[in-house]
C-alpha cells in the first residue's frame, strides 16, 4: 500500500495532456486570431458596413448631374381660321424639336437646368413678311427653382445621405459588438477545453488508482487480510469511475468539436490548448470601469449614432409641415430665322432676351400628414433617449456584477488550493488507516472521491478566474484593445470595393 500512496503522488502532480502524435497544440493567441479572421458570423456581420456603404453611395447620387434629351416630331392638319393668314383653308403643319440638356441640383435644395431648345416649323403658309412657312427657332434657357420654406436648406436635401451614413456608424459598432462577442466566446471556449481535458486527466488517474485498490485488495483478500466483500467495494468503484472517465471523454469531444466549429478549424487531430489560465491578482477601479464602458461599449455608441439620426429626421420632419413656397426664375436667350445658322446667330447675339420670376405658394387645409409624422418622429426621438438610459444602467451594473466575479473567483483559487492539499492529506491518512484495518475500501474511495472533487473544483476556480476577467473587459468593451485588434470603417469598405469592381 506504500506503493500505492506514490502512484497517487505521481498521478496527481501530472499537469496537463502531453502532446501525442495527431495533436493540435493550439495557443489562446492563435485561436483569438482565428476567431477574427475565419468565424462565419463575424464574417457575415462584416457584410453590414459594405451594404450600408452602398447605400451612402447610392443616396449620394442625388448630386448627380442629369442629362435630358427631349426630341419629337409633331404633323397636323387642321382648318384654317382665316384664309387672309394662310392663304389655303387647310393648315398642314410640321414641327421637328431637338432639346438637349442639364439639370442639377443644389444642396440649399433648389434646381438649376440649362436647356438648348431647337423646334423647326413647316407650314403650307404662302411666306411673306408677316408670316415664315418654314423657320428655325431655337433658344437657351437657363432655369432655377428653390424652396423658400418646406425642404429648404442642406438637412432636408441631403437626409438620405445623413441617415445612411448614421446606418453605417451603426453597422460598424454592431460588427464591433459581434466581434467582441465573438472574441470572448473564443477565450472562455477555449479555457473550457482546457478546464475539460484537465477534468479527464482527473478522471483517469482517479480509475488509475481504483484499479490499483482494485488489484491490492484482490491480493489481500486472497491472502486473508480482507473479507471477500472488499473485493465487491473496489469493483463498484472502479466501475463508477469508468462511467465517469467515459462521460469525461466525451465532454472533450465535444468541447474540441464546438471549438473547431467557432475558429473553422480543419476538422482533423485532437485540440491541446497549451496556454493555462492566469493567477495573477487584477486590480480594478469601479469608478473608472464604469467610466470607460458607458464610453466605448459598442451598443451604446451605435445607440447615440440612431439618436443622432432620429434627431436629424425630426428636425427635418418639422420643417416639412412648413408651407410649400417656391421661388422660380428663367432666363433665355432667343432667336428666329429661315435658316439655322442664322437662328443661331440671333441666339448668341442676345438681342431677343426672355426672362421670367415668380412664387409659388402651397398648403394642405389641415397638415395632418406632415403634422403626425413630426409626432411621430419626436416619439422615437424619446424611445431611443429612453433606451439610452436603460442601456447605461444594465451596463453599469454589469461592471459591478464583473468585478464583484473576478474577486470571488480569485479568493476561490486561494481556497480550493488549499482544499486539494487537505484532500490529499486525507487520502494518505485514510490508505494507512486502510493498510492497518481502521479504514474500509469503500472509506478509501469515498475519500479518493473528495480529492478528485477538490482538484476539479481548484481546476473551475482557475478557469472561473480568467472568465471573469473576459468578462470584465467584453462589457466594459475593452476586450479587443486589450487584445490588440483594432477595428475601421475599412474593414467594410475594402469589402464593399470587392464588389465595386
Amino acid at each position: 500500500m506504500k506503493r500505492m500512496v506514490a502512484v497517487l503522488l505521481v498521478c496527481f502532480s501530472a499537469a496537463g495532456a502531453r502532446a501525442n502524435e495527431g495533436q493540435v497544440r493550439l495557443s489562446l493567441k492563435e485561436a483569438i486570431k482565428a476567431a477574427v479572421e475565419r468565424n462565419l458570423d463575424v464574417k457575415a456581420e462584416l457584410y453590414n458596413p459594405a451594404i450600408a456603404e452602398a447605400d451612402i453611395r447610392k443616396n449620394k447620387g442625388i448630386y448627380n448631374t442629369r442629362l435630358t434629351l427631349d426630341t419629337n416630331f409633331n404633323y397636323s392638319v387642321t382648318e384654317a381660321t382665316s384664309a387672309f393668314e394662310t392663304g389655303t383653308a387647310i393648315n398642314r403643319t410640321r414641327q421637328f424639336n431637338f432639346n438637349p440638356g442639364v439639370n442639377q441640383l443644389v444642396p440649399s435644395g433648389g434646381t438649376v437646368g440649362l436647356t438648348f431648345n431647337n423646334a423647326y416649323n413647316k407650314n403650307n403658309a404662302s411666306s411673306s413678311r408677316f408670316f415664315l412657312s418654314e423657320y428655325w427657332n431655337s433658344d437657351v434657357s437657363l432655369n432655377f427653382s428653390q424652396p423658400l420654406l418646406k425642404n429648404f436648406g442642406r438637412e432636408a436635401t441631403e437626409l438620405g445621405i445623413k441617415v445612411a451614413m448614421g446606418n453605417k456608424d451603426g453597422s460598424n459598432e454592431r460588427f464591433k459588438t459581434k466581434l467582441l462577442e465573438t472574441v470572448a466566446r473564443a477565450r472562455t471556449e477555449y479555457y473550457r477545453l482546457y478546464s475539460l481535458r484537465e477534468e479527464l486527466e482527473v478522471k483517469r488517474t482517479s480509475l488509475g488508482l481504483a484499479r490499483k485498490i482494485l488489484s491490492d485488495t484482490q491480493a489481500r483478500v486472497k491472502a486473508g487480510v480482507l473479507p471477500a466483500m472488499e473485493i465487491l467495494n473496489a469493483e463498484f468503484g472502479v466501475a463508477s469511475r469508468e462511467k465517469e472517465l467515459i462521460d469525461a471523454e466525451r465532454a472533450v469531444l465535444n468541447q474540441s468539436d464546438f471549438l473547431r466549429v467557432l475558429l473553422q478549424l480543419p476538422m482533423q487531430g485532437e485540440i491541446i490548448p497549451i496556454d493555462v489560465p492566469t493567477k495573477e491578482p487584477f486590480q480594478t477601479n469601479e469608478e473608472e470601469l464604469v467610466r470607460r464602458a458607458l464610453d466605448i461599449r459598442p451598443e451604446l455608441r451605435e445607440q447615440r449614432s440612431n439618436l443622432r439620426t432620429s434627431e436629424l429626421q425630426m428636425k427635418v420632419a418639422h420643417n416639412r409641415t412648413l408651407p410649400d413656397l417656391n421661388f422660380d426664375t428663367n432666363v433665355a436667350l432667343t432667336g428666329i430665322d429661315r435658316k439655322y445658322n442664322r437662328d443661331l446667330e440671333k441666339v448668341g447675339s442676345a438681342d431677343f432676351p426672355v426672362w421670367s420670376v415668380g412664387l409659388k405658394f402651397e398648403y394642405p387645409l389641415g397638415n395632418d400628414a406632415a403634422q403626425n409624422e413630426y409626432i411621430k418622429s419626436r416619439l422615437q426621438v424619446d424611445q431611443i433617449r429612453t433606451q439610452i438610459r436603460s442601456l447605461e444602467s444594465n451596463v453599469e451594473n454589469n461592471v459591478k456584477i464583473a468585478i464583484r466575479a473576478i474577486e470571488t473567483n480569485f479568493k476561490q483559487i486561494e481556497v480550493t488550493d488549499r482544499g486539494k492539499a487537505f484532500a490529499e492529506e486525507r487520502l494518505r491518512s485514510f490508505i494507512k488507516k486502510n493498510e492497518v484495518g481502521l479504514a474500509t475500501t469503500k472509506d478509501v474511495f469515498d475519500v479518493e472521491n473528495d480529492l478528485a472533487k477538490a482538484k476539479d473544483n481548484q481546476i473551475k476556480a482557475l478557469v472561473g478566474y480568467s472568465e471573469a476577467i473576459t468578462q470584465l473587459w467584453r462589457v466594459t468593451g475593452d476586450l479587443l484593445e486589450k487584445l490588440g485588434i483594432t477595428v475601421t470603417e475599412k474593414d467594410g469598405d475594402s469589402l464593399y470595393e470587392q464588389h465595386a469592381r
